[in-house]
């Protein structure tokens, strides 16, 4: 007996598998889709226009976005508090407030140590320098061999320009041009780095005050979507079971940025504690915060953790160690404990959570890494309870 194919096999396991011809050979059979080329490009061009709506307005999107998922971290404080019988404005109040000062608090305490990085910049780059001449007989001989080129290739350029010089000089009429480069002007950089510090601090007020009205305003918004998402029942409820999936999702993913940065934040303490490195605690506390931002966080921390080890330690071998176990502390973090626990949480896959991470990144910068996840958390309850967009949730789907 002649074996099938695995085409023939999946065919023959169909009802309608086509018949054999004369010659033997399946016949072929063309299958109209029932796509409609006009709503197709009609979705398409729509899509494009919404993400060009959406990189065109990020200034105004952003700031609405971080207020939204603030106000859902801490939407369960606030009703703790009103039950207390504290005034729910009050509770908002304060609650703001303390963590203002928190952060501010924190800031303020890591600032020395940052300052203290960034000034020594210069003596890191010397440190490596030395280490990598201090390695033995091949790293100097190349060491060595780098310098003789470079010196090299300034003879050549003091050569060439003495001939350019007397080239013009002999030649008539001509006239010899020499562009002088402009000097470095600090204050051109002062005043590039106020006016960022100065809209990055607008930012944090709208984003402060939108949180505040937000938290003070309860349910109100909620109830203002119901009453206009439809005149039916079913419409309602549709939308208060979209609008409390999405408070569940973004609550329990924020939840688990908090539980893996406090892991990776204890685990790097003791791990430079370990280690012997200064003020092991704050680099810690570094680390932690560094794990909210998926991807570009680790890649910063390893960095100023490497430098840091090079200063104090002055060997190669402790840099490597320092940076190696920043590095496979955030990347257990952010490329295996996050996404698990988050398509585990969120009945999104994994692979979805990092496209979609990638994509807002390239849409938004360092603010789509945020909020990315919340987003597509968004889209997917609403997409499973509308109809015509079921395929786009089954595709986020775990």
């Amino acid at each position: 007996m002649k074996n099938k194919s695995p085409v023939d096999s999946i065919i023959s396991e169909t009802d309608d598998a086509p018949l054999p011809s004369s010659t033997g050979e399946p016949q072929r059979v063309v299958v109209h889709l029932p796509v409609n080329v006009r709503n197709a490009s009609m979705v398409t061009i729509a899509v494009l226009l919404s993400v060009f709506a959406l990189s065109w307005a990020k200034d105004v999107f952003i700031p609405v976005c971080l207020g939204l998922m603030a106000s859902y971290a801490l939407t369960p404080i606030v009703d703790r508090l009103q039950r207390w019988r504290i005034p729910r404005v009050l509770g908002a109040a304060v609650l703001l407030t303390a963590i203002v000062g928190a952060l501010g608090w924190t800031a303020y305490r890591l600032g020395d140590d940052a300052t203290a990085l960034i000034e020594s910049l210069p003596e890191v780059a010397q440190k490596v320098r030395q280490t990598l001449q201090a390695r033995g007989g091949s790293g100097a001989k190349q060491a060595g061999a780098i310098d003789r080129v470079q010196q090299a290739a300034t003879e050549l350029e003091k050569a060439a320009d003495s001939g350019a010089a007397g080239g013009a000089t002999g030649t008539r009429g001509v006239t010899r041009v020499q562009i002088e480069k402009p000097k470095f002007n600090i204050q051109d950089y002062f005043l590039t780095g106020t006016l960022g510090l100065a809209a990055l601090i607008g930012q944090a007020t709208v984003v402060f005050f939108l949180t505040f009205f937000l938290l003070a305003s309860g349910n109100t918004f909620r109830r203002k979507i119901v009453k206009i998402a439809g005149s039916t029942f079913a419409e309602k409820k549709l939308t208060v079971q979209a609008l409390e999936e999405i408070t569940d999702q973004i609550q329990r993913y924020l939840l688990v940025q908090v539980c893996t940065s406090l892991l990776v934040a204890v685990a790097t303490w003791l791990a430079f504690l370990w280690i012997g490195v200064q003020h092991a605690a704050s680099w810690g506390l570094v680390a932690g915060v560094l794990n909210f931002v998926p991807y570009v966080g680790s890649i910063v921390f390893t960095a100023a953790a490497a430098a840091v080890g090079l200063l104090q330690f002055g060997t190669i071998e402790s840099t490597l160690l320092i940076a190696g176990v920043s590095l496979g502390l955030h990347t257990v973090s952010g490329y295996v404990l996050t996404p698990w626990l988050t398509s585990r949480t969120s009945s999104m896959s994994a692979v979805t959570i990092f496209v979609g991470v990638l994509a807002w990144g390239w849409l938004w910068g360092l603010w789509g890494l945020l909020l990315g996840v919340p987003i597509l958390m968004a889209v997917k309850a609403v997409c499973d309870r509308v109809d015509d967009l079921k395929p786009i949730g089954e595709l986020l789907g775990s």
